[in-house]
């Protein structure tokens, strides 16, 4: 049986992500940017355990935050902007209602959704974990100056968006491969 050929190996194509004619490089920094979504992922966890939540409930309350504006913000809104289900963040924004953090009102311009907002406990949580946070934040980002971050910013969105493509590309491929 015949070797493969080397191109029969690579992860990738296109040239921009080839180095020396191998894709090395670009596995190297999959398996880091692997690492450091890991990384993340446990820091929110644990703010999230420091509030008594989940790490995905600590996202959606400082997520909430940060949208409600002056009426709260739509649960579609808040689903899109974090990448989840409509119905995953309905049922995990009905848990924390349950536990005071979050209200639901009414949205008056449609009367079938509602609107998300903070409580008063739920801002204080999330002002009593601010200085811990503000350190970890500050320990994670420490080696980007002001240019890199705005350059990180970019390409993260960029990447988000393409990587939301390639999730839909990924499951028609994978799906066929069964039949």
């Amino acid at each position: 049986m015949p070797s493969p050929s080397p191109d029969s190996e690579l992860t990738v194509t296109r040239s921009a992500l080839l180095m020396n004619g191998t894709d090395a490089t670009f596995r190297e920094m999959l398996h880091d940017m692997l690492s450091l979504s890991s990384s993340l992922d446990h820091v929110r966890n644990r703010f999230g355990a420091s509030l008594g939540l989940s790490g995905v409930q600590y996202t959606l309350l400082s997520t909430i935050r940060h949208l409600q504006g002056a009426t709260g913000v739509g649960v579609e809104e808040l689903a899109e902007q974090l990448g989840f289900s409509s119905p995953f963040v309905t049922t995990e924004t009905t848990k924390l209602v349950r536990l005071g953090v979050i209200e639901k009102t009414t949205n008056p311009d449609d009367l079938r959704r509602v609107n998300l907002t903070l409580t008063a406990r739920g801002r204080d949580l999330l002002i009593q974990l601010s200085p811990m946070q503000r350190e970890i934040n500050d320990a994670i980002f420490e080696p980007l100056s002001r240019d890199d971050v705005a350059a990180l910013y970019r390409v993260v969105r960029d990447l988000r968006r393409s990587a939301e493509r390639a999730v839909v590309l990924s499951d028609y491929l994978l799906d066929g491969e069964k039949e």
